[in-house]
């Protein structure tokens, strides 16, 4: 489903040329979760913001291919990738009240995808925006759709967020860190929500974090990202259990633990 060959990113600003990611290799395959994990400054986001085609050509070159479903993102127009954007690919961000427009309501910021790239009525997709809502558990879906991000909680408004890029059933979901900024109990909750998400709508999804019991709990593969390079990649039990790179067991020794807080 999701092929990423040889990528290099580079932004125009860097120093001494270096690139924020090195030639990387990823594959997912349609409906997996993979997860990708790494320090900050690893190239993670930067990844994900290329393969989303939210990567400004005027703030970075990349080269390398990056494939959805036979079509290659980095070649296309900005025209077939808005296309793309939304439709095929969803993006669930960290920060859901500095990502949300805060003067819009909740419904119109949910139906946006649909206006753009569907021909529904306002009716349908309203209906389409209310059903999708109630999927992700949001409680009395017809009183939030009219309200605004400031009157939700956090994780109302993260699940509003993962409500938003659902519309369209895309094909991939890019979720970066987006359990980062609550707090355990709704933490569990969003994740819990995004396997349900995984399994009943068949949705690919790439899980960006550094918190590895996370990814753990999450994820059936993962790739671990350093300095811009993969240095592993693998089901997630073979690499927590058996990690074959240094800085893997150096990731997996810095979990805390009852015994060892960090």
């Amino acid at each position: 489903m999701l092929d990423v060959k040889n990528l290099h990113i580079r932004f125009h600003k860097a120093r001494g040329g270096r690139e924020a990611v090195q030639g990387i290799d990823l594959h997912m395959n349609t409906g997996e979760i993979l997860g990708l994990v790494g320090e900050s400054g690893s190239g993670k986001t930067v990844t994900a913001m290329a393969i989303s085609g939210l990567m400004s050509r005027k703030q970075a070159i990349c080269t390398g291919e990056i494939w959805l479903d036979g079509v290659e993102l980095l070649s296309c127009d900005r025209e077939q990738l808005r296309r793309l954007q939304g439709k095929d690919i969803g993006v669930v961000f960290q920060e859901p009240m500095s990502s949300m427009n805060p003067v819009m309501r909740i419904g119109a910021q949910i139906e946006e995808s649909l206006r753009l790239h569907t021909n529904m009525t306002a009716q349908e997709r309203r209906d389409r925006a209310l059903y999708v809502m109630a999927a992700v558990e949001l409680p009395e879906p017809e009183k939030i759709y009219n309200q605004y991000p400031h009157e939700l909680s956090g994780g109302m408004l993260q699940r509003a967020m993962i409500a938003a890029a659902l519309t369209t059933r895309p094909k991939l979901l890019l979720c970066d860190e987006p359990t980062t900024a609550l707090d355990v109990t709704i933490q569990a909750q969003i994740l819990e929500l995004l396997k349900r998400v995984n399994r009943e709508f068949g949705i690919g999804i790439l899980f960006i974090s550094h918190d590895l019991n996370v990814v753990r709990k999450l994820c059936t593969r993962v790739a671990v990202m350093y300095r811009g390079k993969l240095v592993e990649e693998g089901p997630v039990d073979e690499v927590f259990f058996h990690p074959k790179e240094e800085y893997t067991k150096r990731l997996i020794a810095a979990i805390p633990t009852r015994k060892k807080r960090g």
